[in-house]
């Protein structure tokens, strides 16, 4: 078959078109995989991986018992490309027992690399406890710490049921069962037995205080009567170590713990699961239209993470009862 000049040359140019077309297509797939490892922290995961760094962990929010957090800090400690971790904490506290709970984490890291704090907006109650926890602690200035305390609450609704004509009948094995009860008014017997309670672990907290910072247990009472100082009061009463930011911290690890100063600084999350409803903003939407009611995504986000937060508070309470410092 014969093939004229301008066939020749029409098929030429339809190859350089396919050709550019080609190059074009592959570089589009190029950027939009950079900009995917970019968005999903593929990439700095890698270098988290490979490269030896210090571990920036995240603390913020009502302390619970935060078992995904506890498993990632049980995972940095035996980690050796970790070389220190610094934690970055804002809470007014939480549960008391999930702030020993991460407490006793950090210091297991503490023994195999060094730790050392950065405080946001506020380190207080159980969120002092677990910056106590590590081996240096900074605040800012204005930085709220401190609020070394206990605190058991229980509602009493006995008048309001009177009021309303309900009566709550029980029988018990003994006097101390189920009390405190919101549902009569409780007897000395029974606020007895929280004060012990409250006090027992509240001994425990300041002789915590006094051991992580150095300080007499008197000095630690004086300063553990539920007060809050900032962070310049914190450093006059040895509460923090220096005034400053994540960088302080960081020159403290270089000085003080001999850790490389070009050492990048790579934050590490918690895996969580997103299945559980009050953690889910697109499941919050759906149970409040069950109810005729519309909210808009921005407000189920944020119901997503205060919801789980305040409900799940059980047993004994390390928290600075302020309920607008309920802050990320």
């Amino acid at each position: 078959m014969v093939i004229d000049a301008e066939t020749i040359i029409d098929r030429k140019r339809l190859r350089r078109k396919l050709t550019f077309w080609r190059i074009v297509t592959f570089l589009v797939l190029a950027v939009l995989i950079l900009a995917l490892v970019k968005a999903t922290g593929v990439g700095e995961l890698l270098s988290k991986k490979n490269q030896d760094h210090i571990a920036r962990v995240k603390i913020s929010g009502v302390i619970t018992n935060d078992r995904p957090l506890l498993k990632l800090l049980g995972e940095l400690k035996k980690k050796d490309n970790i070389k220190a971790v610094i934690l970055d904490i804002s809470s007014p506290g939480g549960s008391t027992v999930g702030g020993e709970a991460i407490y006793e984490a950090v210091r297991q890291i503490a023994e195999k690399k060094p730790v050392a704090t950065s405080v946001g907006t506020l380190a207080a109650s159980a969120g002092y406890m677990i910056a106590s926890a590590s081996d240096h602690i900074v605040a800012r200035r204005s930085s709220i710490v401190g609020s070394i305390g206990v605190i058991f609450q229980y509602a009493d609704a006995s008048v309001l049921l009177e009021k309303i004509g309900v009566a709550v009948k029980e029988i018990k094995s003994s006097p101390m069962k189920a009390e405190p009860s919101p549902f009569h008014t409780t007897s000395q017997e029974a606020r007895d037995m929280i004060d012990r309670l409250v006090r027992n672990s509240y001994d425990w907290f300041v002789e915590l205080v006094a051991k992580r910072r150095n300080i007499s247990k008197s000095e630690a009472l004086t300063l553990a009567d539920g007060s809050v100082f900032s962070g310049s009061q914190g450093l006059e009463n040895k509460l923090v170590d220096a005034i400053g930011d994540e960088t302080t911290a960081k020159n403290w690890l270089v000085k003080e713990k001999s850790i490389e100063e070009d050492l990048k600084i790579f934050t590490w999350k918690p895996e969580r699961s997103k299945d559980r409803i009050f953690e889910n903003p697109a499941s919050l939407i759906w149970v409040f239209k069950q109810f005729g009611l519309n909210i808009s995504p921005n407000a189920a986000n944020e119901l997503s993470k205060r919801i789980p937060r305040r409900l799940f508070l059980d047993g004994l309470v390390s928290m600075w009862l302020n309920p607008e410092n309920l802050i990320d």
